[in-house]
Formats: C-alpha cells, structure tokens, sequence
C-alpha cells in the first residue's frame, strides 16, 4: 500500500507539470531605452506625444517596446507559446507546461514568472463557457421613433454638451471589446467612416489588423458612442474619432484576455487615445484555478487592474462596465475594481437601479460602481443597422464614455484625474453613495459648469497637488501647483492614525514609501492652510 501511495503521489507530480498553464514572464531590460526616449517618434504617434505634454505625463522606460530578441528567443523554447507581450511591465503572457515555464528563468534576460494560477492546482474541472452576454443578447423590442437613444442621452445631461457643440470632435476614443462585424456595411458607422474618424482597428486574439469575430458586441457598444441615423438615434459623441480593438475571445474565457486587453491599452497609449471604454469584465474562468475572488478584487492585484492603474498614469481616462453579476457573483470584477478606472453601473429608464448590475463596496472599501447610467432597456443599433433595446452594464459604459469624452472636448488642458472627480461630484449621490449606485447619476450639465471654473490651463495647474504613481512601489511622487515650493505630507492608515509626516520642496518632491507594508493608505498634502488628501495605493 506504501508503496501505491508513493507511485500515485509521483504520477499525480509528473502530471501537474504536465498540466498546461498560462504565466506573465518579466524581461530583466530593454534596449535603446535612452536613444528611444530622446526620440520619442520613435516610439509613440505625435499624437501620442502631444497628449502626454499637454497632460505632463513623463514618456519613460514603460512605453520604450519590449525588446524584441527576447520574445524570439521565449518563442523558441521548447513547448512553450507567447500568446502577448506587454512594453509597461516588460514581459509577454506565455503557455506551456509548469516545467517548460519554469526553465525560462534559466534564460539570462528572464527575472520572474507570475502564474495566473498562484496555486497550480492540478485538476481543474471542465465546465461549459458561459454566454457572458446574455443580458445584452435578450432582444428587446424594435424602435424606430425619432430620437430612440434620447433618454440614455438626457439623463445624463449629455445634450447639454451637445447644444454647447460639444460631441467629441476632436477627441480619440479606443473601443476594447469582443467583435465589430459589418463596420462597415451598418449605416450607423457610415458617417464616421467617409469622415475618415474610424482611425484604425486590430484583433489581439488573432494577431491581424482586420476585425469582425462572431459577437457583434463591439458592434452594439460602439453604437451608443458613435451611431448615428438621421432623425432616428444619436451616440453620446457622434463626432469622435475612434479605435476598435478586439481583446475578448468569446470562444473561451481565459486570463489571457486580461493580458490581450493590457496590450490593447498600450497600443492605444502610443496612438495619443483619450478615453478607452472597455465593457467587459472577468473574475470566473473556464478553468476556476484561475478564478479571481472576492479578496483579488482589491484593485492592484489582478492583471486587469494592474493594467487599468498604468493606462490611468499614462493620461489616458478609462471607462468600463461594472459587470451584470448583481444576481450572481454580485460584485464588481476587474478591471472595473481598478481605482484608475471610471467604473459604470446600469439603471433603469427611470434611473432606478438594475437587478442585473454588480455592485459595491470593493473588498477594500471603495466606492464601485463610480456613477451610472442607463443600462436596462438601452437603445442601441445591432450590426444589421436596426434600433433595438438590449439590457447590460456593457451599454451604459458607452453611453457614459461618449459623455465624458465631450465634457473632456471643452478643456482638454484638464488631466484625466480631474475630469473623473468632476463627475463623481455631479452625481445624484455624491454625498451619500450606496452600494448599488455607487456616487448615483452625473449630470454633465454641472459638470461642465465645475470643469469651466477651473479656467485655463494655468488656473488649472494652480489648483492642486497631485501624486503618482499610483499605485507606488517605492517612491511617491507629488507635483506642485504653481507658485507653492514647500509643503508637509502627512499619510495615514484608513483608521485615521498617522504613519508619517514629511517636509517636501517642489525640488524635493520623492517620497520614500519602499518600507510601508503592501495596502491602501491616506496622503495629505498641506501648504499655507491648504490640502489635498487622496488615497494612494502602496504595492
């Protein structure tokens, strides 16, 4: 019997290395990285530059591309294959065998491997793949009566911006989502396809430029942003330009889209995208050793939000669906538990909360969902050109994101951190936030009216302190307004006590957070009888 139990533990070994498993793998450097950054062309779109200068975010070593020896050198390993790579957190997401995985650190340039099953349980369950889109796939009736999106539209105020001739000219706005068949064809898109704003596409899942795939998700999603049939439905910015990226492979759900939908950021990061809406979401895999819980959700641990917090210090303003497991799961999953990200719950045409939406709080406490928006009976046009009404948080994400890409349009000097606390602030329930509703519903009428006293761009700079990165590993840095040199930084836990105070100078600006355990903490910034407090997330 001994002897049995020993050859069963040796067989079940050989066979969890055997098991096929999916991994980040961390590159040591990148080449060219000085010459790069000294010739940002190089590297980035003018646009992409012109952005980040106007929003003073540093072009540094994270959008310097992964060195590309490297991943010849990882595809050549036996057995494994590099699905994506990733430039902010040099590494390429990989599969293959526990073993063939774990060899690569022999590789000089490898430093570390993350397993996205930190337990590498050996037998997961087979179970079918769900139809995530279920609640946005239940046909609601056709509407053919003028102005059929005008109520998505009105709740939030958003023809307030239009009737200022706001409607997102101007302005980049980068689609990430599932499949966007007949683009082309639908005379929804046709306006903004001979106005040359459909400014470029790319399928993640398939390596290619050309994209389409089974789901017409991405085709809906992109309808309540850019449709737009004369006296019949308008999008919430119908004259944006926009990116379609498919990130989501609807034949499986795997980690692996987390790390497709990073490198999508990326990409639209170089390109000088503005606003990113994303309506999708994950937290339950096909295989549940992969599954995120409750206690991932934290906003720093799981690869979505890793990738939602980078794009937010690199300018760009996320906007993502808070997910339909209201009924299920219940809570928000990721990316939308990223506190960089703009997260999007559904309401009703009344503006009552949805069964289906996830809600709040975060397993750390954050406000999640942010705000909402229409998502219960949300008009859209499908990939044939019809009006239909189809029900799901991915529907409110776009209504919302269009939105926020016009209020943006009216003083695009105003960083992303800014715009997104305007709108929580002109929420319903900003002072009393539910778990439900998060901050409520925006009105992008006092919005507007908040972001236009904040004046000019230089009035703008004057106004506040802001810190980043966050979240922050080692060092925290704090940008001061105009004319203030000196002040004090106080951080606290979330029980109010004081870990440490710190004089700083705008010369002197670091701040040493190496040796504060891994969690969130409060910083008050304070300068002539002035503050700003933020929550500020340490690694």
């Amino acid at each position: 019997m001994k002897k049995l139990m020993l050859f069963v533990i040796i067989l079940i070994t050989q066979l969890g290395y055997a098991q096929t498993q999916e991994a980040l793998v961390f590159f040591a450097d990148k080449e060219n990285v000085a010459a790069s950054i000294e010739n940002p062309i190089s590297i980035l779109t003018q646009e992409a530059i012109d952005r980040k200068a106007l929003h003073d975010v540093p072009i540094d070593e994270r959008d310097v591309p992964v060195t590309e020896s490297y991943i010849t050198n990882i595809k050549g390993q036996p057995g494994i294959t590099v699905f994506s790579k990733s430039k902010w957190m040099n590494a390429v997401y990989v599969g293959g065998t526990q073993s063939q995985i774990e060899d690569l650190l022999n590789l000089s340039f490898v430093i570390g491997v993350e397993f996205m099953d930190p337990d590498l349980n050996l037998f997961p369950v087979p179970i079918p793949v769900p139809d995530k889109y279920a609640q946005e796939n239940m046909q609601g009736r056709i509407v053919y009566d003028y102005g059929a999106a005008a109520n998505q539209i009105e709740m939030l105020r958003g023809d307030f911006l239009h009737e200022q001739d706001f409607t997102g000219e101007g302005m980049i706005i980068a689609v990430l989502d599932a499949g966007f068949p007949n683009i082309a064809g639908n005379p929804a898109f046709a306006e903004m396809i001979s106005e040359n704003r459909l400014l470029g596409t790319f399928d993640f899942v398939l390596d290619q430029v050309p994209i389409g795939g089974s789901s017409t998700h991405g085709a809906k999603v992109l309808s309540d942003m850019a449709g737009f049939l004369d006296g019949q439905f308008v999008g919430t910015a119908p004259e944006a330009s926009y990116y379609l990226f498919r990130s989501e492979d609807t034949g499986s759900e795997r980690p692996v889209e987390e790390a497709y939908w990073l490198e999508a950021l990326e990409r639209a990061d170089s390109l000088g995208v503005d606003v990113v809406n994303t309506s999708l979401g994950y937290q339950d895999f096909d295989n549940p050793n992969y599954d995120h819980s409750y206690e991932d959700l934290d906003g720093v641990t799981t690869l979505g939000a890793r990738a939602g917090n980078l794009a937010f210090e690199k300018g760009m303003l996320l906007v993502t669906s808070a997910g339909n497991d209201g009924n299920g799961f219940t809570y928000v999953g990721t990316p939308g538990d990223a506190p960089g990200i703009l997260t999007i719950g559904a309401v009703n045409s009344e503006g009552e909360y949805a069964s289906f939406s996830s809600i709040g709080p975060t397993v750390d406490g954050r406000i999640k969902p942010d705000v909402m928006a229409q998502g219960a009976d949300a008009a859209v046009i499908d990939h044939n050109g019809n009006i239909t009404t189809n029900n799901g948080t991915s529907l409110s994400s776009p209504i919302m994101a269009g939105v926020v890409a016009c209020l943006w349009q009216s003083r695009p000097e105003a960083r992303n951190y800014h715009v997104m606390q305007i709108v929580r602030e002109s929420a319903s329930l900003y002072n009393n936030p539910t778990d439900e509703m998060g901050y409520g519903i925006p009105n992008f009428e006092d919005a507007y009216n908040a972001l236009q006293i904040l004046g000019n761009e230089e009035i703008l700079r004057e106004g506040t302190f802001a810190l980043y990165p966050n979240p922050a590993s080692d060092i925290l840095m704090v940008s001061f307004p105009k004319e203030i040199e000196l002040a004090e930084v106080i951080i606290s836990n979330l029980m109010g006590q004081v870990i440490r105070k710190e004089s700083i100078s705008k010369a002197g600006n670091r701040i040493d957070v190496s040796t504060l355990s891994a969690g969130l903490y409060l910083a008050t910034v304070v300068s002539n009888g002035k503050y700003n407090t933020f929550k500020i997330v340490k690694q």
